[in-house]
């Protein structure tokens, strides 16, 4: 079975979303550019945590090579919903990023889940390098996109409002709150 690699270098558009309501939404990685828009699944702790490396890659880059980081995203906030159709290429099983120097962009790969694989992996390096090396699981499909640091900045602000804009959290144990409550283990299992 043939891999493929959906590279976008750049995209015209990158950005986290979803679809579904509160507490049923599945999260996406979408990317456009050229004619061709890919969408890639992933779990919320998976944007979260993108976002998250995302932030600590470009300081690093900061202080190691002086790149210049825009303070907020250079563009208007992309609000927009994703682009339709949502078709899932596939569900996302690692993430990469890379600090490609050259050219001083950020080398983010959405690297579909192998068979075993569930468990949320990142991987990251801040090196100098020409092409992130091909790993065991080059078999994968991947999505590959490279974004400046203002690019990055905007995805970052982005994929932080659609993952806080999902359930409120619940004031005593922090789980999310269902429209009808939900049972909290505060409460020994009691609806509030």
């Amino acid at each position: 079975m043939t891999h493929q690699v959906h590279a976008f270098e750049p995209p015209e558009r990158f950005v986290a979303g979803t679809v579904g309501a509160p507490g049923e939404r599945t999260f996406f990685l979408q990317a456009r550019g050229g004619g061709r828009l890919v969408s890639v699944a992933l779990e919320k702790v998976q944007v979260s945590l993108l976002a998250e490396k995302l932030e600590e890659l470009l300081t690093e880059a900061q202080r190691r090579f002086g790149v210049e980081l825009p303070e907020t995203a250079p563009t208007p906030s992309d609000n927009d919903p994703l682009d339709t159709p949502v078709d899932e290429e596939f569900r996302v099983g690692t993430l990469g990023l890379a600090f490609d120097v050259d050219t001083a962009t950020v080398v983010i790969e959405a690297i579909a889940a192998g068979e075993a694989e569930a468990e949320v992996e990142l991987e990251e390096s801040a090196e100098e390098e020409e092409e992130p090396e091909e790993a065991p699981d080059d078999d994968l499909d991947r999505l590959r996109v490279r974004l400046t640091p203002g690019a990055v900045r905007g995805f970052i602000d982005r994929a932080r409002r659609v993952v806080a804009a999902g359930r409120p959290p619940c004031p005593l144990c922090g789980q999310p709150l269902d429209p009808a409550g939900h049972l909290c283990p505060r409460h020994n299992g009691y609806h509030r």
